[in-house]
């Protein structure tokens, strides 16, 4: 039999990190245990080379007939730094306790092992099991995918025929509460340099005359919202949907707790734009947000200068029919117009990827001949969710950003079923990343019965 706590101590302990070039080896070792597990279970693996770390791609083939789920998971994992906070080796997999620590224990190699073994104990149980099935793992989430694009063209005519994706790569609010991402936001990426003199300035000798780059660039930030949160750029809003009365409903039965919230953050008091609740605006709303303003000096002690030019980065998250594209000039030209005089402005756009939005069946707004194995998918999820954890899964937007997940129904069509299988407690991307064990082996069940349920067994 399939021992999934033993596979996943074994993939822990694989270094894949795929954004450090002293991980190439470890990667490797990575990408050929995913490879032979997934070949050990009977199905046809072929490894895809890419510029970078290959896409391992699985498949169990049979007729035609039969429904064809996709299963997505990645192989690499975030850096361990700082290393000195970890009380457990980081690449050595331990369990203390009902929890398995490890970096990838939580993003993505325990959720992902879900339903690898849940595929596993499968086909052990029903060797004839009317289902094709694609696992897709790629090795550069952590990094932006940037090679799963190209290979999603590529494999368009294959890919399309399938009839959704399942994964498990989001978050649940608690081990008693399972959430069915149905939402992401998309992103846009900028960073804004102010250029004034031609070198820092002594500020005795030349403040009061020259336009200090820093006042400028606060000014042009300040500028960028209104005082009841909103993004104050024209034309910002106008491609976001309405949120549907379910949704509320849905985000209502979280329960969620504003003060706790705030308390959970360190923060005294909330700053949701106006007519939103805070876990509201988190989910779905846009926003314009600061994550770095720099210029001058910033060193021990005085130094009085007026620096020469001042940087921002920006990143903006977007929802509904939002385009990145779009999103970013409106906001590029709303910032250069407001560049003072005697001041240079350049922008520089970065990373992008367009909003996510699923419906699942049953809603006032669920679209008119929508698949019915998605359908299927989506009330095998909320059955086997509800039987295996004790309580229904609430359909709710992520305020996160998965780009791929748009590229991925972009290019082939398919939409996603994405179960939240890692925690808030779960500490992804910091130390002592671990998973609940209870939540692996609750997780191996529900994708077993929603996979038999598309088969129809």
């Amino acid at each position: 039999m399939f021992d999934a706590i033993e596979k996943l101590k074994e993939y822990i302990g694989y270094q894949s990190v795929s954004a450090d070039s002293a991980y190439k080896e470890g990667m490797g070792q990575t990408r050929d245990f995913v490879a032979k597990m997934l070949g050990d279970l009977g199905l046809s693996v072929e490894i895809v080379n890419t510029p970078k770390h290959p896409i391992v791609m699985a498949r169990r083939t049979g007729d035609p007939s039969w429904p064809h789920v996709v299963i997505y998971g990645h192989y690499d994992v975030q850096p361990v730094d700082p290393i000195e906070l970890w009380e457990t080796k980081p690449f050595e997999a331990t369990i203390k306790g009902d929890r398995i620590y490890g970096r990838g224990a939580a993003d993505n190699k325990g959720p992902q092992m879900a339903h690898i073994a849940a595929v596993a104990e499968l086909l052990e149980e029903c060797p004839d099991l009317p289902l094709r099935i694609t696992f897709l793992i790629e090795g550069e989430e952590e990094v932006g995918s940037p090679s799963l694009l190209p290979l999603l063209e590529e494999r368009k005519e294959e890919l399309s025929e399938a009839d959704f994706v399942l994964l498990s790569d989001t978050l649940s609010p608690s081990s008693d509460q399972i959430a069915v991402t149905v939402g992401l936001r998309g992103i846009v990426d900028m960073e804004v340099e102010l250029v004034g003199p031609k070198s820092d300035l002594h500020s005795g000798l030349h403040g009061g005359a020259v336009y200090n780059p820093l006042q400028a660039m606060a000014e042009i930030c300040a500028s960028l919202h209104t005082p009841d949160n909103r993004v104050n750029v024209p034309g910002f809003y106008d491609d976001v949907t309405e949120v549907e009365e379910w949704e509320r409903d849905e985000l209502k039965e979280l329960g969620a707790d504003m003060d706790a919230y705030a308390a959970s953050v360190g923060v005294d008091a909330l700053h949701p734009i106006a007519g939103y609740t805070p876990f509201e605006a988190i989910r779905y709303m846009p926003t314009l947000e600061f994550n770095g303003l720099w210029g001058g000096y910033t060193g021990e002690g005085s130094k009085t200068i007026v620096p020469a030019k001042a940087s921002v980065k920006i990143t903006c998250r977007l929802v509904g029919n939002m385009k990145p594209d779009v999103v970013g000039k409106l906001v590029a030209d709303a910032i250069l117009s407001r560049v003072p005089k005697g001041l240079k402005a350049k922008v520089k756009m970065g990373h992008k990827g367009v909003p996510y939005l699923v419906v699942p069946p049953d809603r006032p707004n669920t679209p008119a001949g929508q698949s019915e194995v998605l359908a299927n998918a989506y009330r095998a999820t909320e059955a086997a969710v509800t039987d295996v954890f004790g309580k229904k899964p609430l359909f709710l937007r992520e305020g996160g950003s998965i780009p791929i997940i748009a590229d991925v129904k972009r290019v082939t069509g398919l939409d996603s079923v994405m179960i939240g299988l890692f925690l808030p407690e779960d500490n992804l991307h910091a130390p002592n990343e671990s998973m609940s064990l209870d939540v692996l082996k609750k997780g191996i069940q529900v994708s077993k019965r929603i996979l038999k349920s598309v088969a129809g067994v």
